[in-house]
């Protein structure tokens, strides 16, 4: 095994297999814009290296990744212009070449499930807890959320997650088909190594092209649907609750929402 490790990215090589493990513990790995073109510089890199031939992104037993850095976003005057770089990063996680394994322990909320949902497969631990938050804040899913979770669960249960906020467990997951596999706390990154060596195995332009093809599946005019939703989500950074959500989520106190 080969290992570097940045301030917020450890990177990792297990024989064919690329790892890279989020590494904000202090904030639940919550996705800076720092950490995720720290995760963009490993994958390309990864990308580059032909003895890769399948990527795990993986986090803590704790949490995988809690969500977006609000204290980055809360003051986007003009999102669309500062955010769009930023954004389209999960946009190449979904697009990267190789199979991608999102190895899931605890938090998975808001952009670190869009991020786990780009992979192309999922191993959670038991202790797997998937969510999209972003309404409590005044805003939506703006990395894809919206549109790569109905395409597997379909429109009601998207539309509770997105909407209600409801969190879905690693089991519920594993029924509506976001996982692949649950196991025990202790082995969720071993199993997904594991499958990523599975994977490493194949032949790899076959792969790259059975993946291809499963994703035009799925994804068939999501651009469209991604760009609906983006503009959606910058338009509420012009709104009062989103203001309040994130000042309150900062200040650890109950929003008071107005509707305006």
């Amino acid at each position: 095994m080969t290992a570097s490790t940045s301030e917020e990215i450890i990177v990792q090589t297990e024989g064919a297999v690329g790892i890279a493990i989020l590494n904000r513990p202090q904030v639940l790995n919550a996705l800076s814009r720092s950490l995720m073109e720290s995760l963009e510089v490993a994958l390309k890199g990864f990308e580059k290296d032909d003895g890769i031939r399948a990527v795990v992104i993986a986090g803590s037993e704790r949490a995988f990744a809690a969500g977006a850095d609000i204290g980055e976003l809360q003051n986007a005057k003009d999102p669309k212009a500062t955010l769009e770089s930023y954004l389209s990063i999960w946009d190449r996680v979904g697009r990267f070449p190789k199979p991608t394994i999102a190895a899931v322990s605890g938090f998975a909320l808001g952009g670190g499930f869009e991020l786990a949902l780009a992979c192309d497969m999922i191993v959670a631990s038991e202790a797997a807890l998937f969510g999209e938050p972003e309404i409590d804040i005044g805003v939506m899913p703006g990395a894809g959320g919206t549109q790569r979770l109905t395409k597997i669960v379909g429109k009601n249960l998207a539309m509770e997650v997105a909407i209600a906020g409801r969190r879905l467990s690693a089991r519920e997951a594993l029924a509506f088909g976001i996982a692949n596999r649950v196991v025990p706390v202790e082995s969720f990154l071993d199993e997904a190594k594991k499958l990523a060596a599975k994977i490493a195995e194949k032949p790899p332009i076959a792969a790259r092209k059975a993946k291809e093809a499963v994703r035009k599946a799925v994804d068939a005019d999501v651009e469209t649907g991604l760009r609906f939703e983006r503009d959606r989500f910058y338009e509420l950074f012009k709104t009062e609750d989103q203001k309040e959500g994130m000042h309150a989520f900062l200040e650890k106190r109950k929003p008071q929402f107005t509707g305006k």
